[in-house]
């Protein structure tokens, strides 16, 4: 029972991840658009980019985007394979209509 009990808080902590609106919609640009920039993002979704950077932050501490540098920019991708799957769900999409490598691995897990 203990072993339930730490995968539940495990998930519980990728669901507190997902559950602001505008990370919701980060995540699945991600997926959807592949690895994107902030400047990206803020043009996608209308945001600044320290509100968006305050996100990436709480998303890239749960471990659900990871992010490399490439210059001057950091370009994140969706790490959670878990957190693919929440967002297909939600949305009713399919493995393929995600450009992120992430995506492949979400469906062989079920």
């Amino acid at each position: 029972m203990e072993d339930s009990k730490a995968l539940y808080q495990e998930k519980t902590e990728l669901l507190k991840a997902l559950s602001h609106p505008l990370r919701l919609q980060i995540v699945r640009g991600l997926l959807v658009g592949g690895c994107r920039n902030v400047r990206c993002m803020e043009e996608g979704t209308g945001q600044s980019q320290s509100t968006i950077s305050q996100h990436l932050m709480r998303l890239k501490a749960a471990g659900v985007v990871k992010c490399q540098r490439s210059g001057n920019e950091m370009y994140y991708e969706v790490a959670d394979p878990g957190a693919a799957a929440v967002v297909a769900a939600l949305f009713g999409d399919e493995a393929g209509d995600y450009s992120c490598p992430c995506a492949g691995l979400q469906s062989e897990e079920g």
